[in-house]
């Protein structure tokens, strides 16, 4: 199957101009000024891009991709995802977590779910463990699990500064960043450490100190919901400028924007403004965690739940209220945490790279059509493909 856009305008995610794309099964297969249809093809598909822009799939690399929450009881364990709501929403490559419960939400389900979202057809990797220390693997080991295991590529969500953490010890998350470098080396992945961090006075302390005083480098560590309050947005700004990644979480709630939640896109814009290189900075979602309310005394008062709509929401918000130019914006969702992932085939519009691909209302920045690895999953607007369970 051949697929050629023709006349969209690439961001790739740097502006390329008007280009054609020619679509070769999986892959993108030329990225040219002009691409006639073959003669003698008969089986080739044109999209006429006209009036669109042409930007890589998005990347969302914090996904309770088979629910999570559960603060407010049993009852309260939010639902798994489902394939069109990343697709509607420009999603093709999602990083899998589990994050509060460790116990009731399994690696092995996790895995299997990363697996079923595949067979559907879009790119889904995870991370091993939850909030816990001792970090529960499926292996046994942070490292068998990235050796042997082809969706794990990365430990995550370990909460830090959260009364929900195992509070871990220095030494603790020494050993684990550790061994998930060790892991990564041998495996080709990232080994990255995603951190859940809290709304303690603590903020990044503890990643701070395994840097300052072991030989673990910064960027081992991929700490998020660094906006959830002004406190930890300041301490955020001066932990990007040491050369670490900040990830701004974009489910929100009018309460806690209200409470000191600093919104995503203006997160993005005042990052910039103090210097912050936009590669150190990404976008994700939170989709299907619960967003809880709690209480000074740490009672349960609320919970809502993450939307991965929210993703390129924020990242529209960004161009059309904050002005943030579309090719610094667009990296947080698509270059920059491919980067960070060591997701080689992903992120950039470029030949041989995987065909996902977003195409965007010129003007309104709406959502179009979505492919993803070549696959139409969304077009003029509508889930084309759907979820096994999907009406």
């Amino acid at each position: 199957m051949l697929t050629i856009i023709k006349n969209g305008e690439v961001y790739a995610p740097e502006y390329l101009g008007r280009k054609d794309l020619l679509i070769v099964d999986t892959k993108i297969g030329f990225l040219e000024d002009k691409i006639d249809k073959p003669s003698g093809f008969v089986d080739v598909k044109v999209i006429d891009a006209t009036g669109s822009l042409v930007v890589p799939g998005f990347i969302d690399s914090h996904v309770h991709i088979i629910g999570g929450g559960g603060e407010g009881s049993y009852k309260t364990r939010t639902p798994e995802l489902q394939l069109t709501s990343a697709t509607l929403a420009g999603v093709t490559t999602i990083i899998g977590v589990i994050g509060t419960d460790g116990t009731t939400r399994t690696m092995a389900s996790l895995i299997a779910k990363a697996r079923g979202l595949e067979e559907e057809g879009i790119t889904c990797y995870v991370q091993t463990g939850s909030y816990q220390v001792p970090v529960k693997t499926l292996t046994g080991k942070i490292e068998d699990d990235l050796i042997l295991i082809d969706k794990i590529i990365g430990v995550g969500e370990i909460a830090i500064a959260d009364h929900r953490s195992s509070q871990p010890t220095y030494e603790e998350l020494a050993k684990i960043a550790s061994a998930a470098r060790i892991g990564g080396i041998l495996s080709g992945k990232s080994g990255v450490v995603n951190i859940h961090v809290g709304d303690s006075l603590n903020h990044l302390k503890l990643i701070e100190k395994v840097v300052d005083e072991t030989d673990i480098p910064i960027t081992q560590f991929y700490p998020t919901h660094i906006n959830r309050n002004s406190h930890l947005f300041q301490a955020g700004i001066k932990y990007a400028k040491k050369g670490g990644f900040v990830d701004f979480t974009t489910s929100s709630i009018p309460k806690f924007l209200m409470d000191g939640e600093v919104k995503a896109s203006r997160a993005l814009r005042e990052m910039l403004k103090e210097g912050v290189d936009i590669s150190r900075i990404t976008f994700t979602s939170d989709a299907q965690g619960s967003l809880p309310d709690f209480d000074s005394s740490g009672e349960l008062v609320g919970l809502k739940i993450g939307q991965i709509s929210s993703l390129y929401q924020e990242v529209k918000d960004s161009i059309l209220k904050e002005k943030i130019p579309i090719e610094q914006a667009l990296p947080v969702v698509t270059q920059n945490p491919a980067k960070i992932l060591k997701l080689s085939q992903k992120g950039t519009i470029e030949p041989m790279k995987d065909a996902d691909l977003v195409l965007l209302d010129k003007e309104t920045l709406e959502i179009k059509n979505v492919i993803a690895k070549g696959q139409m999953m969304v077009e003029n607007g509508e889930a084309i493909v759907k979820g096994t369970f999907e009406n």
